[in-house]
C-alpha cells in the first residue's frame, strides 16, 4: 500500500470508485491507498502457492482466489490479500460479490515496502476477523513460511517452516503443502558474503 492518501470517503463512496477504477486501491480510515505492483519472484510465489492450494482444495468446500478479491475486514478497512481461502459459503458485503467478508485463511507475500504494514497493522485488523483461521506471510528471498493460527482460547500461535525440505500445515483448510512447490522455479538471491575477522550467528 503506497503512502498517498485521498479524500476521506465513506466505504460506500470507496466500493463506488474502486469498483469503476482502473488500478486497486486499499481503504482505511476514510482514505483511499493506491497498491504498487510486485516483482516478477513475488507474483511467482503467489502462483505457485495458488495452484498447490487449488489442487487441494478442489474436492473440498473451500476455494482459494488471488489478489483480485477485495476483502472486509472491518466497515473502516477494506484490502487486497495476495491469497484468500474460504470454507463454507462465502458472504459478502453487497449482491456485487466482489466483497468476501467471511475469510478462512489469507496470506499475504511480502515484499520490503509492504512487510510492515502487513506484519503491524494489517496482522492486527486481520485477528479482528471473526471467521479467520489462520494467516501466513511467505517471504520471497527465502524459503520460509510463518503461519499464525488462532487458539480456542483465542490466542494466536506461530508456527514458522523453513528450508525446501520443509512443509506448512494449513490446520483451517486441512492441507500440507511443500515449500519446494512454493518456491518452485524461485531464483533466491545470493547470500551476502561474511566479512573477514567476523563470526555469523547460527
Amino acid at each position: 500500500m503506497s503512502a498517498q492518501p485521498q479524500s476521506r470517503l465513506t466505504p460506500e463512496q470507496y466500493l463506488e470508485i474502486e469498483r469503476a477504477a482502473e488500478f486497486r486501491h486499499e481503504y482505511y480510515e476514510g482514505q483511499m491507498y493506491a497498491m504498487s505492483g510486485g516483482t516478477h519472484q513475488h507474483a511467482l510465489v503467489i502462483a505457485n502457492t495458488l495452484a498447490a492450494l487449488w489442487i487441494q482444495l478442489r474436492d473440498k468446500p473451500c476455494s482459494v482466489s488471488p489478489t483480485e478479491l477485495r476483502v472486509r475486514i472491518s466497515a473502516r478497512h477494506y484490502t487486497y490479500p495476495d491469497i484468500v481461502v474460504v470454507c463454507g459459503e462465502p458472504k459478502y458485503v453487497d449482491n456485487q460479490l466482489d466483497t468476501l467478508i467471511n475469510p478462512t485463511l489469507l496470506i499475504e507475500v511480502l515484499s520490503p515496502s509492504t512487510e510492515g504494514y502487513d506484519r503491524g497493522l494489517k496482522a492486527r485488523q486481520y485477528r479482528t476477523i471473526e471467521s479467520l483461521g489462520e494467516y501466513a506471510f511467505v517471504t520471497p528471498s527465502e524459503a520460509r513460511v510463518e503461519i499464525f493460527r488462532r487458539q480456542p482460547s483465542g490466542d494466536w500461535l506461530l508456527s514458522e517452516s523453513a528450508g525446501l525440505d520443509a512443509h506448512c500445515r494449513f490446520d483451517s483448510i486441512g492441507c500440507s503443502v511443500a515449500l519446494a512447490d512454493i518456491y518452485a522455479k524461485v531464483t533466491f538471491p545470493p547470500e551476502e558474503p561474511t566479512p573477514p575477522g567476523s563470526t555469523s550467528l547460527p
